[in-house]
Order: C-alpha cells, then sequence, then structure tokens
C-alpha cells in the first residue's frame, strides 16, 4: 500500500508520501481568523491544505548489509527536475535515518531494538533548492519498530521455595509462578506464554495459563519424603514450534503435621533406685518417640495406676521429650521393696483429621526395685520444745529425745549436743537415754529461750561416716519466777514549782518489774513506814499500779533548799510478793508551763536554745577570745602617741584633733570646764579660736572655785552669742576669711536637772523596787538583784 496526500481544487503543494503504512482519518480544515488592527477578527473561508499522515513501520533487529528501506516522501511541487531538496529532522535524523534529499527516500542504517525504543517522532520539510524557500511546511510523522520474537519468558524472581503439609488432598495449590516476555504483547503471538512442567510429575503438575503449581498425589508422607524439585518452562508464541522458552526450579518441603502416634521403643524397663533417694529428686527416665516434629512430636507423660502415682512423679523434659520419673515419698526397704509403674505417653496436639489412624498414645511397664541403704538414725519428731524453771539448780532436767535405727538391724544410737552452739554452755545430753538436762541455773531475764541442736548416730558409726548422723532442732523456754524486786520507772528528777499548793499532784509515777507479765501486772506503793512523816510530800495509790506525789507545803522556795529526796517502796503481786525502794530526788524550781511540761527556767532557756553542753563551751570560748582582742586593741590604742598638729600645711581651715584622755574631776591641769557651764567665766578666758595657739594655756582652778563658778547667775544665752558676733565683726585683727567659733553651753536651771555628772553631787539613790515583787514571777529575779544592790548600799 502506498500513502497519497492530496488538497482542495485548489492550485497548492501537495505531499505524497510513500511506504508500507495503515490510513488514518484525515483531519478537519479549520478556519483562518485575523485578528485586525481595530480589535475585530476575519475570517478566512478558504480551506487550508488537508494532510493525510501514516505511521511508517521498520522491523527491529535488521541484520541485512545494506540499510533498511523504511520509506518515501514525496512533494507536488517536485517536478522531477531536481529543485525540491528533502529535509529530515527529529530523533535519529542524520544518525538512525537518512533521507536522499532528491528524491525523499528514507532508510534506517542501524539495527532497532523495539525494547528500548517503540517509535522515533521526525519532521519533513520541502525547500527549494536554489531559493531555500520552504515549498512545504515543516511535518512531523512517527516511524515505529516493529517488534519480532527476539526475547524469551524469564522468571525474575526464581527460583522459588516453598511448603505444602502432607498429607495434602490432589489440588492442593503450592505456589504460582509468572514469567515476563520483553517482546510486545499486542502484537502477534511473541510475548503470549504457555506454562508445562519438565521436572517433579507425578507429584506435582502446573496451570499453564496461571502458573500456578499444585499437588498432583494424595497421602504424600513427610517420613518418607519431606524435599521435592520441581521444574517449570515457560513458552512464548503460545507454545507452538519456533517459540522461545525460559525455566525455573521451585524447591518445594512438606511440612509436617501430626499423624504419627508417640510409641515406646519397647513395653517393660526396669529401674534401680535406693532407699536413701531424696524426696522431689529425679530417680530414671523414660523416652517415648515420636516421627512428627515441633509441637506435633509433644509428648505428656503420666502414670496411670495408683501403686506407682502415689509414690513417684512424672514430668516432661520440653528439650529432650524425656519423662522424668521424681520421687513423691522416702522410700523404704524394709517396708516395700519394689513398685510396678504403668506410664502412659499422649500427644499434646491432636488433628481431628487424622483421628482414624488411632488414640495417638502409647503405655509401657516401669519397674522398680528398691534397694536397701544403711540410714541415719530417725528422730521421734521433727522439733522438740521443752520448758524448765528459771534459778533451777544445775543437774535439772530439761525433757528426752528420742531416735532409731530404721535400718533391719536396729542398731543402737548416741546421742551428742552440736559443739558450734552457744546452747552447749547451758545444756548437756545423756548420750544413751537422750536425756537433756542444765548445766548451770538459767536465768530468765537475760535469755528466755535458747535453741540447741541434738544430733544422733549409730553406735561407732560417728565421726568416720558423718553422712550417717541426724540433726534435730530442740528449742528450750526458761519459764519465769518471781525473782526481781519492781521499781520506780523513771530516772529522771521531779520538778516541784514554787507555786505549789498543799494537796496538788506534783507527778504520777509508775513501775516496772523485769519479771514477766503474770507476776509485774499489779503494783502497790507506800512511804517507807519506819521512818517518820515527810513534812513536804506524801504518795496515794491509785490502785492502778501508779501512784500520785503530792505536795504537803504552802510553798517552796529553791533558794533556800533546791532537792529533795522521797524514798517510795513499791510491791508487786508474785508469789511471794517482792518490794524494791526506789529514791526521788525532786528540784525545786519557778515553773514555765508548755502545755503539760513543767521545766525549770535555766533548761528551759536550755532546752529552747537547743544547744547542747559541747555548744555552749564553744560559744563561751568564742566571747573570751573576742574579749582579749578588745582589751589587747584598746591597750595598743593607749599606748600609741600621736602628734597634736596632723600636718604642717596651713591649718586655718582644718579640723584639729585631740585624742587625749582626760584625768577626770581630778585633773586640773588640762582645761578649764566653767567655760562650758557659765558665759560669765567664759568670758575671762576669751582668746582667738580661729589662730593656731602658741601654747596651749592651762588652767588650774580649784575645786572650790569652779564650784563657786557653777552657781552664778544664769546669763541668757542669745545674748552670750550677739555680743560674740559683735566683736567679732569690729575685731579688725581677724584674716580675711571665714572663721568658725564654736560655743558650747549647757544652760541652767532645766526642770528634769543636769545629766552631766560635772557637778552632781554623789548621792544615793532612794528609788524604792519593791513593786517588783507584785509584777510577778517575770520580775522576780530583778527585784532580787535590786533588793540585794539596796542592801549593799545600806550596809
Amino acid at each position: 500500500m502506498y500513502l497519497a496526500c492530496f488538497f482542495s481544487p485548489l492550485n497548492l503543494p501537495l505531499w505524497r508520501c510513500y511506504g508500507a503504512s495503515h490510513h488514518v482519518p484525515a483531519k478537519v480544515p479549520s478556519k483562518n481568523q485575523t485578528k485586525l488592527a481595530n480589535g475585530e477578527t476575519e475570517v478566512h473561508h478558504r480551506p487550508k491544505r488537508g494532510w493525510i499522515w501514516n505511521q511508517f513501520f521498520v522491523l527491529e533487529e535488521h541484520l541485512g548489509p545494506d540499510a533498511q528501506y523504511v520509506g518515501k516522501l514525496h512533494s507536488n511541487s517536485d517536478k522531477g527536475d531536481g529543485s525540491v531538496r528533502y529535509i529530515l529532522s527529529g530523533e535519529g535524523a542524520g544518525t538512525i535515518f537518512i533521507i536522499d534529499e532528491v528524491t525523499g527516500d528514507i532508510h534506517a542504517t542501524k539495527s532497532l531494538d523495539r525494547e528500548r525504543k517503540t517509535h522515533y517522532v521526525l519532521h519533513a520539510q520541502a525547500l527549494d533548492r536554489y531559493t531555500e524557500e520552504a515549498l512545504e511546511p515543516k511535518s512531523e510523522f512517527i516511524i515505529k519498530v516493529q517488534d519480532i520474537n527476539d526475547n524469551a519468558p524469564k522468571f525474575p524472581d526464581g527460583p522459588f521455595v516453598a511448603t505444602v503439609p502432607e498429607m495434602s488432598e490432589v489440588g492442593t495449590s503450592v505456589l504460582q509462578v509468572t514469567a515476563s516476555d520483553a517482546d510486545d504483547p499486542t502484537y502477534g503471538n511473541s510475548a503470549r506464554i504457555v506454562y508445562s512442567i519438565l521436572q517433579g510429575q507425578p507429584y506435582f503438575s502446573v496451570d499453564p495459563k496461571t502458573g500456578i503449581i499444585r499437588t498432583a498425589l494424595s497421602d504424600m508422607d513427610r517420613e518418607a519424603r519431606e524435599h521435592y524439585t520441581v521444574v517449570i518452562q515457560a513458552k512464548d508464541m503460545a507454545g507452538q514450534v519456533g517459540g522461545l522458552s525460559g525455566s525455573t526450579t521451585i524447591n518445594i518441603t512438606l511440612t509436617d503435621v501430626n499423624d504419627n502416634p508417640p510409641m515406646f521403643p519397647q513395653k517393660n524397663y526396669q529401674l534401680y533406685v535406693p532407699e536413701s533417694a531424696q524426696v522431689g529428686k529425679p530417680v530414671g527416665k523414660i523416652k517415648a518417640n515420636d516421627e512428627d516434629l515441633g509441637i506435633n512430636a509433644d509428648i505428656k507423660y503420666s502414670i496411670i495406676n495408683s501403686e506407682g502415682a502415689n509414690t513417684f512423679s512424672i514430668s516432661t523434659d520440653r528439650d529432650t521429650r524425656e519423662g522424668i520419673i521424681s520421687l513423691k515419698k522416702p522410700l523404704n526397704y524394709e517396708r516395700k521393696k519394689t513398685y510396678t509403674l504403668h506410664i502412659e505417653g499422649t500427644n499434646t496436639h491432636m488433628d481431628p483429621r487424622f483421628s482414624y489412624l488411632g488414640s495417638f498414645k502409647d503405655t509401657a511397664t516401669l519397674k522398680i526395685t528398691v534397694g536397701d541403704v544403711d540410714e541415719a538414725p530417725v528422730f521421734s519428731i521433727d522439733h522438740y520444745i521443752m520448758d524448765v524453771y528459771e534459778n533451777s539448780p544445775s543437774g535439772t532436767e530439761v525433757g528426752v529425745v528420742t531416735a532409731r535405727d530404721p535400718d533391719s538391724r536396729n542398731s543402737p544410737v548416741r546421742y551428742f549436743l552440736d559443739s558450734k552452739e552457744e546452747g552447749v554452755r547451758y545444756f548437756r545430753i545423756d548420750e544413751i537415754s537422750g536425756l537433756i538436762r542444765t548445766t548451770q541455773p538459767l536465768d530468765r531475764e537475760d535469755m528466755a529461750w535458747h535453741n540447741i541442736t541434738v544430733m544422733a548416730s549409730e553406735v561407732g558409726r560417728y565421726p568416720d561416716n558423718p553422712s550417717l548422723l541426724s540433726h534435730v532442732p530442740v528449742t528450750v523456754q526458761v519459764l519465769d519466777v518471781n525473782d526481781n524486786p519492781p521499781e520506780i520507772a523513771t530516772d529522771e528528777e521531779v520538778i516541784v514549782c514554787e507555786s505549789s499548793r498543799p494537796g496538788q499532784v506534783i507527778q504520777t509515777v509508775t513501775a516496772v518489774d523485769k519479771d514477766d507479765f503474770a507476776n509485774g501486772q499489779r503494783f502497790s506503793f507506800a512511804l517507807p513506814s519506819q521512818q517518820p512523816v515527810n513534812p513536804n510530800f506524801t504518795l496515794k495509790d491509785n490502785e492502778d499500779s501508779t501512784a500520785s506525789i503530792i505536795g504537803r507545803r504552802r510553798r517552796f522556795n529553791h533558794l533556800t533548799q533546791e532537792l529533795y529526796e522521797l524514798p517510795i517502796v513499791v510491791w508487786d503481786g508474785g508469789e511471794p510478793s517482792l518490794s524494791g525502794t526506789s529514791t526521788l530526788t525532786l528540784r525545786v524550781c519557778p515553773c514555765q508551763h508548755h502545755g503539760r511540761i513543767r521545766m525549770c527556767q535555766g533548761e528551759a532557756f536550755l532546752s529552747s536554745a537547743g544547744l547542747s553542753t559541747g555548744a555552749l563551751i564553744a560559744i563561751l570560748l568564742c566571747i573570751v577570745i573576742l574579749l582579749a582582742i578588745v582589751v589587747l586593741f584598746v591597750t595598743l590604742r593607749r599606748s600609741k602617741k600621736e602628734p597634736l598638729i596632723i600636718s604642717e600645711e596651713d591649718i586655718r581651715e582644718n579640723v584639729v584633733t585631740y585624742d587625749d584622755e582626760g584625768g577626770g574631776e581630778e585633773d586640773t591641769e588640762a582645761f578649764d570646764m566653767i567655760a562650758l557651764r557659765n558665759p560669765a567665766a567664759a568670758e575671762e578666758l576669751k582668746f582667738r579660736r580661729d589662730v593656731r595657739p602658741e601654747a596651749r594655756k592651762h588652767c588650774a582652778t580649784p575645786r572650790s572655785r569652779r564650784t563657786k563658778a557653777v552657781e552664778l547667775d544664769e546669763v541668757d544665752v542669745h545674748e552670750f552669742i550677739k555680743q560674740r558676733l559683735v566683736e567679732a565683726d569690729v575685731d579688725t585683727s581677724v584674716p580675711p576669711y571665714d572663721s568658725l567659733q564654736t560655743y558650747a553651753y549647757e544652760g541652767q536651771g532645766s526642770p528634769t536637772g543636769s545629766i552631766s555628772p560635772l557637778d552632781t553631787p554623789g548621792t544615793q539613790s532612794e528609788q524604792d523596787y519593791n513593786y517588783l515583787d507584785n509584777w510577778g514571777p517575770e520580775f522576780q529575779k530583778l527585784a532580787e538583784l535590786y533588793g540585794e544592790a539596796d542592801s549593799d548600799v545600806t550596809t
């Protein structure tokens, strides 16, 4: 077939294309539209040239010596005079595809592979050879690579591994395999695959279209054959002759199902067990075989007869699947020498599909022979508890232990005490009779319970054979007797407040007794009858094992007597009754009430501070060190001499510091104090204070003169200062700068009197501090101190 390109009746160029192709529908001519300057659109009704293009085809894998002819392009404008030049562009143009510029023939210069590239898009154009003007517009066409069967089917995921349960029915699906073919599935039968089985028959089959592998035989037994190799072939061209093929291997394994019951290798077994075997320990093993695997081979063992089940037990070892036989009760050769066990092994995971095969269990008989062994003596009981009264004399019988030889010989038994225990100091045992006695009197208050261990062995066996030595614990309780007098429970001082009233309960006391509850639960209290009546305190028995101390005085004073001693006699309720005398110390002090607790003021201070004795000593030591440092500093200050004038510079505007300590009122050589008291007296000692004096003037005024000056008439301070101001203003000898003049005048006639001790006579205080006694206990100490001071002054 060839391709013809036609146009409308108008005289326009026309393409003619030749080559193997298929017709396709022509495109409908579209209207030409031209946009004018004014925005309107002009429609051209002359139809454009219509093109009919088909696809070119080229066979892949061309192996000929010449280039493969693809097709021919021809323009209606070509008159055959060589004036038309054909141009080819696009994918592969010039390399894979070439065109004859004169004839328009297209050839493929290389062998093409459809699996790499299925088609090529190219563009053709016809030009005037002389003017290079386009005679035809550039047109697009496609060259498709036509497929041939050059690819064999492949299994990309092979080889395969699959499993199927044994004993499966015919047609059970095992695995589906799929092959792929790179050829074009839409063209011919190049990619149409058919599956077949090459190896694995008659056990398996394959579906030729889907590639599903199925079982072909029933009752395939894993225990007979477990692994199978199957080869599957895939062939294209629908399996026809000449088609290409590929194959793969499938390794199929039959998985296990529980289709085999457990079986004992033999029906009768024998086992020897010595009578000395320990309870709970394994004494033998038995095993049933099962050809299955995994959980399908799990076996549960059991003893199905009562004779064996009462004495022995059996369990399964998960690793070895063996039956472990253990002892439930001790064996005794003298009582029973043989045992018969019926043991059953059963699968634990049953498959109901195979119930028709049987019960999946098996039984065997085990005969156990008990061996005679020389055994250690056996005590009558596992633990002895005995008792003995305290203070019993040495040699007192405590109790008897008994043991016997379990062997048929019934050998005599000897008894011993374990020398490693502490109890051997207090007890001994008769080695023949097993009688336990004390070695010394026991004290319940020291140790109420004693634990000892008694050992027994056959005569002549110990210590040659320690394994034939038996032990039994013995606990001895020391019973109580009333051998301890009671005593007051507290050792602390009893606080007696100074403000206590007669008949007031000062404190309630209790008693303690080292004897047990039976003898110590009741106590009686009283003051010693052989002593005279106590004028300060009395005692009341509350008849509930407590007593109350009651004050008898109207008032106590710790200054008069601070400590009192009160003996108290206590009786217990034992048989016989014992008594004891305890002496309590009572301290008198002013009390501070903190709820129900009363403490002395000194104790309250220390307890509130929360300081221990060591802390108080450390604080006092620090205070002493600080005082020593202060004294040393003052001493150094006194010995240090500083110059009167600090600097040699002009001191007219400096403040001159004098650091001299006066001698008190007896010092009459330093300064005249009259100037500080009376302006009139200071008038006599007037001098300029803004000029450094050349020499200090010492005014030694007798005491009688200074006293007289104090008595001068009072002068108005305001007038005094004004007078000094006028004198300073009119004085022409003063320097031309401001100076500071200071006047210290105390004044006289104050209603409160002067607080200066300069002219105050040494009179004693007439203050009466007796009213502090009425202010309460808080001011009592202050009143005492002032009272003592007044007494010293009076004295």
